[in-house]
């Protein structure tokens, strides 16, 4: 999957791939895609705005794409820019329809009604929590990892942490993945960067992973280190077997129990 980055498609809310995935894992991508349909308007934000981290996540579909094709999991992607509707908050949250991102306004939010905002949930949240329900139900699923990007630098601060394993009330994956970080990368590793729950960033764990008791985790890689597709094809075959043992050992511990 690419990101349609044209403004002048429909409205694809979630794609969902690789759905006879066999693992039992589910990936979310929510930030696939800088996609804003015609009928928003571009949302009054430039280009360079468009391809912008603060539009979505550059770099996290392809570690997701790669992930879902060595993990044999199904992979549900956003279709629609962060800017729209961003699918890793809940309606009630306000940066759902952000009216401004890091230091970017986003003229198209400005001045949304109740009932611009209640058209918006119906036609880009809804449909794209639907899409992870009925995946997860469709593949038994029993992980489920979501995979972000972030920016190197933030309001002006550079940020030194690499690759970021986060976690809401549940931390039995992340706990497994952390025990084997030295095993895997050198990458500098840290939980909870460089956001947390306290951001309000983990969403769609606690809504489909914490609420079904699913292990989950959402793993965030500093975009600079997947800015081509050979780096996102190396990162995924990084994780990929750090995640395997990690999601093995949850799995055996949960057996004893």
């Amino acid at each position: 999957m690419t990101p349609n980055t044209t403004s002048d498609a429909g409205l694809r809310p979630a794609i969902v791939s690789r759905k006879s995935g066999a693992s039992g894992i589910v990936l979310v991508c929510e930030h696939a895609s800088n996609h804003i349909p015609a009928k928003f308007a571009g949302l009054g934000v430039s280009e360079d705005v468009r391809q912008s981290h603060v539009a979505w996540d550059p770099g996290a579909l392809g570690v997701a794409s790669r992930l879902s094709e060595v993990l044999d999991a199904a992979l549900v992607a956003g279709g629609v820019s962060r800017l729209v509707y961003d699918c890793n908050r809940p309606p009630d949250a306000a940066g759902a329809m952000p009216t401004r991102s890091e230091v970017f306004d986003i003229p198209g939010n400005a001045s949304l009604s109740a009932r611009d905002q209640a058209v918006r949930i119906a036609e880009v949240y809804a449909p794209f929590r639907a899409a992870i329900t009925e995946t997860l139900e469709a593949t038994h699923a029993n992980v489920l990892i979501t995979i972000h990007s972030f920016t190197p630098v933030y309001m002006g601060h550079p940020r030194g942490v690499q690759l970021g394993v986060l976690h809401d009330a549940d931390a039995r994956l992340a706990d497994a993945i952390l025990a084997r970080a030295a095993e895997h990368t050198t990458l500098k590793t840290e939980r909870n960067q460089p956001y947390g729950p306290q951001d309000g960033v983990t969403h769609t764990l606690k809504e489909h992973g914490v609420k079904r008791g699913l292990p989950n985790v959402m793993l965030e890689v500093r975009n600079d280190l997947i800015a081509t597709s050979r780096d996102q094809v190396a990162i995924a075959d990084m994780l990929a077997p750090w995640l395997q043992q990690a999601i093995a050992a949850t799995r055996a511990v949960e057996a004893q129990t």
